[in-house]
């Protein structure tokens, strides 16, 4: 048990930096460890990682300087669809077997690990922060750049479908950034960072909902949740610090790389 313990904890500081870095939540990690390294079921790996999504979510958000990056009105708008998904998800996830759960998880990361390369180069900021950014768009800060920038929200109902689909795909305990980080910066013109800051401050609430309808069901074994939330709240603050350091495009690199791998042991355990 001591063990499973530390190995959780440590499994929960890569999760937490992860989380941070890229606002995934960390659970494109821990579930794969727990269900993978240490034999879990994969509900049970799903219900631990919700609850480490609202400790990241929350530890993440009230780093100094984090909020700048935080579009709060385009996040509360989202949040609608997310945690509407979130309630549909809840309502199919318990009806799939693990086998089903798990090549559904690596589908998924490999498809969202292809969109982040194809859209590498592209950092979706306006030069000319004085332009109209509309209801959803905003303002910001930008190191690279090299001043202050701005971004329009584009192709806002996809923007509402996607959300909608992060929040079924959080009931995977994964956390919705996985779905929404990526495709809001491919396709709906949101940078990277404003898409990661914003969705690591949206997850908790769909988090909070899932992980009560795990912990109900009798599938979170509480020493090793607690065990991860500690890890993770470590993880976070590395996470975070890293974070102000490193290039959108690194940032994507680093994103792609981590679902690709999950998505290779999830494919080659599928074809045992």
């Amino acid at each position: 048990m001591i063990a499973a313990v530390l190995l959780t904890m440590g499994a929960g500081v890569v999760a937490g930096v992860l989380g941070a870095l890229l606002g995934l939540g960390g659970g494109v990690f821990l579930v794969p460890f727990l269900n993978l390294a240490l034999g879990l079921p994969m509900r049970t790996a799903s219900g631990i990682s919700l609850v480490t999504v609202i400790a990241t979510s929350s530890a993440t958000s009230a780093m100094p300087g984090r909020l700048r990056f935080v579009n709060l009105r385009l996040g509360m708008v989202l949040e609608i669809f997310t945690t509407v998904g979130g309630l549909v998800g809840l309502i199919f996830v318990h009806r799939f077997s693990d086998v089903t759960l798990q090549r559904i998880f690596g589908w998924l990361m490999a498809i969202i690990a292809l969109v982040m390369l194809s859209r590498l180069d592209r950092r979706n900021v306006i030069r000319d922060s004085s332009v109209d950014v509309g209801a959803l768009g905003g303002r910001f800060h930008d190191e690279e750049s090299g001043g202050d920038v701005a971004y329009r929200l584009r192709r806002a109902p996809l923007a509402f479908l996607i959300s909608f689909v992060a929040g079924a795909v959080s009931m995977l305990g994964i956390g919705g950034g996985i779905v929404k980080v990526p495709a809001l910066n491919a396709w709906c013109g949101v940078p990277m960072r404003i898409a990661a800051a914003t969705s690591a401050l949206m997850i908790a609430a769909t988090a909070v909902v899932g992980a009560i309808n795990y912990f109900v069901r009798g599938d979170i074994v509480p020493h090793l949740a607690a065990a991860a939330v500690i890890g993770v709240l470590a993880g976070s603050r590395i996470g975070a610090a890293l974070a102000a350091r490193t290039r959108a495009r690194d940032l994507k690199l680093l994103m792609a790389g981590v679902l690709a791998a999950v998505a290779t042991v999830y494919f080659l355990r599928a074809g045992r």
